[in-house]
């Protein structure tokens, strides 16, 4: 009766909502990729600045579906199209279906693209071997409605792969010989510093070597810090030349805050909960003498941010030389997840807001964290220990401190778990 009368309350707890949407879908498809394009903070940007931000006047549709019975397998299905009926545009319609040949290892894959646009029906598929680093793909379109280039009859890469270096190229085995390769690269990672190069023959040389024209190298050069886990802060930032006529300059930054939670509906022991908050920059311009269209500027920038409150509320926002885009997305984590988003674009060179919709519903990507996640944990005083970590109080209840340090991210998605072998 005495241990049930001075039973001690719960320890204070803080909620870890897991990330809208972890990992990106593009990190299942990234050994079919040239690694100089998803790095550089590029995948991370290139997620805020379009995730969620539906087109003016457009609506879309995604699905995203696994059988419960075979894990191996999954199907992404959407559909887009203008809200008002347009002759010259019209709805658009697309299915994709992915075997994985082990759920754990996503770089070894076959999938399936049919649309009711070019290619009508497209098979990719990939093989990697992480023990030796080496790995190949291709992509082939089987149905067109008509092939004008070499890429539209295939594309084959091979690439090897570490922690600390990738290299690999593509072809065009129906392209003539001046046409090969189609693509190279060659990235190396020394501690936060990430520098890489790629070669994409476009432009012929005054002597017919394309190799000697600068307009198909481009090179870029980025500092990051922060793990690969979404629970811990990152920052990455980088310079890129591209086809030596556009400069880039970009960073991105995660980071990850904690405020003190005003909901009656949870638990007294719940304190705290934890914020996501991205931002991220981008500046592009053109470092040639090439005259553009009065319409195209030389320069051009955007800007974009994204706030999740808490495992279903995400706000966005980005903005530009030419207009503004407000998004608020909302998500319930049923089985299915079903996700809804609303976006407003204000166009400053017309003077009006339109409006653009989104519904997902998917159950691919799992919720990863929970409450009592290891690396969020509460630093109460006692006789024993004197909590240094404490950040601050609020009243009486000491807030919470992030042990980014614990190296414990076991929650980490399957998708890229093998960050640490695969540059």
């Amino acid at each position: 009766m005495g241990n049930w009368m001075n039973k001690e309350p719960p320890p204070p707890m803080v909620l870890v909502p897991p990330l809208f949407d972890f990992p990106p879908l593009a990190a299942r498809t990234r050994m079919l990729d040239s690694s100089y394009n998803l790095l550089f903070g590029k995948l991370a940007l290139k997620c805020l600045f379009e995730d969620y931000f539906e087109e003016a006047k457009h609506f879309s549709t995604r699905i995203m579906l696994k059988p419960i019975d075979d894990p191996h397998v999954d199907l992404i299905a959407t559909v887009s199209g203008p809200l008002d009926h347009k002759p010259e545009e019209k709805i658009a319609g697309n299915a994709l279906f992915r075997w994985q040949s082990d759920i754990d290892d996503p770089h070894t894959f076959m999938d399936l693209f049919v649309s009711t646009s070019d290619p009508i029906l497209q098979m990719r598929s990939c093989a990697y071997s992480p023990r030796f680093g080496v790995g190949t793909f291709g992509i082939l379109p089987v149905l067109m409605k008509k092939r004008v280039s070499s890429e539209d009859y295939g594309i084959m890469g091979l690439r090897y792969g570490s922690g600390n270096f990738s290299v690999g190229a593509t072809i065009l085995p129906f392209a003539l010989k001046d046409e090969l390769p189609k693509s190279a690269w060659l990235v190396s990672k020394m501690g936060s510093l990430t520098v890489g190069v790629q070669y994409e023959p476009q432009y012929a040389s005054k002597d017919g070597e394309k190799y000697k024209n600068l307009m198909n190298w481009s090179c870029a050069i980025g500092y990051g810090v922060g793990s690969g886990s979404p629970l811990s802060p990152s920052f990455n930032f980088g310079l890129e030349l591209a086809k030596s006529s556009q400069f880039i300059a970009s960073f991105y930054q995660h980071v990850v805050v904690q405020r003190r939670v005003k909901n009656p509906l949870e638990e007294n022991e719940i304190v705290g909960i934890t914020n996501y908050i991205d931002f991220g920059f981008e500046l592009q311009t053109r470092v040639d003498d090439v005259k553009t269209s009065k319409d195209i500027p030389d320069s051009s920038f955007q800007v974009a941010a994204s706030w999740q409150a808490n495992k279903n509320f995400l706000l966005k926002g980005k903005i530009g030389p030419l207009s503004s885009t407000v998004a608020l997305a909302f998500k319930s984590w049923w089985k299915p997840s079903f996700t809804f988003n609303i976006s407003a674009t204000r166009d400053r060179t017309v003077g009006k807001t339109a409006y653009g919709f989104g519904i997902r519903v998917e159950n691919l990507r799992q919720a990863s964290y929970q409450r009592a996640d290891p690396n969020f944990v509460m630093l109460t005083p006692s006789k024993e220990h004197l909590a240094e970590g404490i950040l601050w109080k609020i009243g009486k209840r000491p807030m919470l401190q992030s042990d980014v340090n614990a190296g414990n991210f076991d929650g980490l998605p399957k998708e890229l778990r093998p960050l640490a072998k695969i540059l």
